[in-house]
């Protein structure tokens, strides 16, 4: 239809005509692209943030609920402390006590436990009852229970081996057990069985009174620490027993097993010998 037919059509061309001779059509095209257009801000409104989740608005709520977010990663493990037990008010104090009279007090008859079972014979310890270092191991074996004297065995040759690697001699140190009986088929000794003979292998390291402990393996370590540890924690750490200082490192039976752990006790050794003032001795000439 003709728009000079229809006066509608006309009044709309007059308009169009006018916003043109005022440059009004931009300003009508920028209208209907914003209508057309969400605007970018509220279009990301309801995005989440970098670094959290947001979890699905339940029906009927206009807020939507908040973000969680990711949790933090693992704090770092903290350092071995042992708890090491201080004497007790109660526990009994033996006043000019020796190796003798703890040797007598535990008796060739000892009944405490049930290791006495199967024992032959009490392994008390051996050694210089004033030495400046003691080594502590679990508990004896068949050569030891055999012979009454500890480490004496294929381990026994190794540990005399890191002794005179230090520049000493057995007689110089002492040498003792947790136990002092032998565990059927070289166990480990049990919790009950450690509880029955400690005191007395607390009251051997009083009356020597030591500069050095140094721990054999994870019984030990874990009896004089009072932790339940792997000794892989704390070995080669300085640590202080009753004013004693003290260091865990490997069994020699473990040393038989892997060999290439000997290195590792070499350096545990050495630190006990800077303190001790030792120097390793010097090699002959073939």
């Amino acid at each position: 239809m003709d728009s000079k037919n229809n006066p509608k059509n006309a009044r709309a061309e007059a308009w169009l005509r006018y916003a043109d001779e005022l440059s009004l059509a931009p300003f009508y095209l920028d209208r209907r692209a914003q209508v057309a257009t969400p605007d970018l801000a509220s279009g990301l409104a309801g995005a989440p943030a970098p670094g959290f989740q947001t979890a699905e608005m339940p029906r009927g709520t206009s807020t939507p609920p908040a973000a969680s977010p990711i949790p933090p990663p693992p704090a770092a493990t903290a350092a071995f402390v042992p708890k090491i037990a201080a004497p007790s008010l109660f526990e009994e104090r033996v006043e000019h006590d020796s190796l003798d009279r703890i040797r007598l007090d535990i008796t060739p008859t000892c009944t405490r436990c049930k290791l006495h079972k199967a024992r032959t014979q009490i392994v008390f310890g051996v050694g210089n009852p004033k030495a400046r270092l003691v080594f502590v191991g679990e508990g004896p074996g068949r050569d030891e229970d055999e012979q009454g004297e500890p480490f004496v065995g294929r381990a026994g040759k190794l540990l005399t081996d890191m002794i005179a690697a230090m520049g000493l001699r057995r007689k110089d140190v002492y040498i003792c057990n947790v136990v002092k009986c032998r565990p059927p088929e070289n166990r480990l000794p049990e919790k009950d069985e450690i509880a029955a003979c400690s005191p007395f292998l607390a009251r051997q390291l009083a009356a020597i009174d030591p500069k050095v402990i140094c721990c054999l393996g994870a019984c030990s370590a874990q009896t004089l620490l009072n932790t339940n540890q792997g000794i892989s924690r704390f070995r080669g750490e300085w640590f202080e027993y009753r004013g004693v200082k003290l260091i865990a490192t490997y069994h020699p039976a473990y040393l038989l097993r892997n060999p290439a752990a000997k290195s590792e006790v070499w350096k545990d050794l050495q630190k006990v010998m800077a303190v001790l003032g030792l120097q390793p001795p010097k090699r002959t000439k073939p």
